[in-house]
């Protein structure tokens, strides 16, 4: 029987994942008392069950210790039980924002600041993000992507590690992404703005795309990206990030650096056990 606990941060999408798990055939039984997990697991986990893949939701809710939980589920592992923790996170700001859209009361903030809930369960739910097998950060993922993740672990069953990768292409003349961890200035590139018939267009126009790639210097840029990240990665996800933001800068965020986002995405994707994504932030940027 296959057994993955759903947990995490109250508005990191954890009713979003069972949900999705349900559709792909799991078993899914949401805020089960703490009290009853133990019996929970003997009931569905007898010889004759049909039931092979099921998700429990748990979640911080006040009135419960949630380092109770924790002691449950390491008990369980002792006795054999081969549990897979899925934990569900997003940044505060994000958190926050989900909750004052939904005009939701957070679980342990039920007379007090929303702000003050998301600290709150930081610190309870420390101990089990640090057994969790896996970890999905739903800050930026939009449901389509989470849903290819999941399938990803739990459908193709390939082989898992946190880290996220966003490529993002972005204009100097709008700022630099405050998110990014490595930043790459294209404008060494000729510009194709300056070219009558791709002056409209963008990098995601094959036009443009086959104009910056033909320059020798492009293709070179690539390829000391491509194996420099190769070497970067494998060490970021041993240190256990699990978010990696490379940003791709050209004056206006139009041409060069959405080219060559576009181009680093697509040597990257399918290439290692790590989630990609790629992002244009200013591709219709109409400020001046």
């Amino acid at each position: 029987m296959r057994f993955v606990v759903v947990t995490g941060m109250s508005g990191g999408g954890k009713s979003t994942a069972l949900r999705m798990l349900e559709d792909a055939g799991f078993y899914c039984v949401d805020n089960l008392p703490v009290s009853l997990i133990d019996k929970f697991v003997e009931l569905i986990d007898t010889p004759n069950s049909e039931i092979s893949k099921v998700a429990l939701g748990l979640d911080a809710r006040a009135g419960q210790s949630f380092e109770d939980v924790t002691n449950v589920l390491m008990a369980l592992r002792e006795r054999g039980y081969k549990l897979e923790i899925l934990f569900m996170e997003a940044d505060d700001h994000v958190l926050i924002k989900r909750y004052k859209e939904t005009r939701r009361v957070h679980p342990l903030a039920l007379e007090g600041r929303v702000e003050d809930g998301v600290q709150k369960e930081r610190i309870v739910l420390q101990d089990i993000r640090k057994q969790a097998d896996y970890v999905i950060d739903t800050t930026d993922l939009l449901t389509r992507e989470l849903k290819e993740e999941l399938d990803r672990i739990f459908i193709l069953n390939k082989e898992y590690n946190s880290l996220m990768v966003t490529v993002m292409s972005f204009g100097f003349k709008h700022g630099i992404p405050t998110d990014a961890d490595l930043v790459f200035d294209v404008r060494f590139l000729p510009n194709p703005f300056y070219i009558d018939e791709l002056k409209l267009k963008t990098g995601n126009d094959k036009e443009v795309q086959d104009y910056c790639m033909s320059f020798a210097e492009a293709e070179e840029f690539m390829q000391r990206l491509k194996s420099m990240l190769d070497f970067l990665i494998p060490y970021y996800i041993k240190e256990g990030k699990y978010r990696l933001v490379i940003a791709i800068g050209c004056t206006g965020g139009k041409h060069r650096s959405v080219t060559l986002a576009n181009e680093l995405y697509d040597r990257m994707k399918d290439k290692g056990n790590y989630g990609m994504k790629l992002y244009h932030r200013d591709v219709y940027n109409r400020s001046v």
